[in-house]
């Protein structure tokens, strides 16, 4: 992966900066970095008027539940702003209901590509809801799918766009804090692309935000 790799003492900073500027069709991510990083938007910017937020993945849950991915990105941002065109992941609707739900409406409201899509990485290498040597790292058809069972807590079903996707998207930016993702950020921005590590498997226009501790073993 050729990455523009950032390391600074507070990344979420930077992607907040990052955020406050977006327009188009953005992909937004769960995570407590980048909980952050959309807190510290919201208050860099009141209208987001001329944006579609979509969702790089959610647990099947409602939107209103504490694992909830956009309840998470509504109060940390979507609340508190204005104008922007919300496109949720309907996790109450199941894993296979709700990615064919979400497939339809990016079918219909969105591009081709989208314009700027945050993710994170978990420790397991992760991105999205993607996860090690799972089936759906394999999927080119279709844009967004259902998992059954994912690869780490919280062991709920969950609803994830797909690597096409991500790969298609004009920026693409990682946003990573913390030792505990060190040996991950080592296999995703050093090594061989490799489906144990599904943030290896990104390619694109890709910037990395990652914090010295994140950074500390590249």
């Amino acid at each position: 992966m050729n990455a523009d790799i950032r390391v600074s003492e507070d990344p979420a900073q930077e992607a907040a900066d990052l955020l406050a500027g977006v327009s188009g069709h953005v992909a937004l991510t769960g995570g407590s970095t980048p909980r952050a990083a959309y807190e510290r938007a919201a208050g860099m910017r009141d209208d987001w008027s001329g944006v579609d937020v979509w969702f790089t993945d959610e647990r099947c849950v409602p939107p209103d539940h504490e694992h909830s991915n956009f309840g998470m990105a509504d109060r940390a941002l979507l609340s508190r702003v204005e104008g922007a065109t919300l496109h949720r992941m309907r996790g109450e609707l199941g894993p296979e209901d709700g990615a064919a739900a979400y497939e339809n409406e990016l079918g219909e409201f969105g591009p081709e590509a989208l314009d700027f899509v945050l993710l994170g990485v978990g420790p397991d290498g992760h991105i999205c809801s993607l996860f090690p040597g799972h089936e759906q790292l394999g999927e080119r058809e279709r844009r967004v799918v259902g998992v059954e069972t994912p690869g780490m807590a919280p062991l709920v079903s969950r609803i994830t766009l797909t690597l096409p996707v991500v790969n298609a998207s004009a920026r693409i930016v990682f946003l990573i804090a913390g030792e505990d993702k060190a040996d991950a950020v080592r296999r995703v921005f050093t090594g061989p692309p490799e489906p144990n590590t599904p943030g290896s498997l990104v390619d694109g226009d890709v910037v990395a935000l990652l914090d010295p501790a994140a950074a500390a073993r590249l």
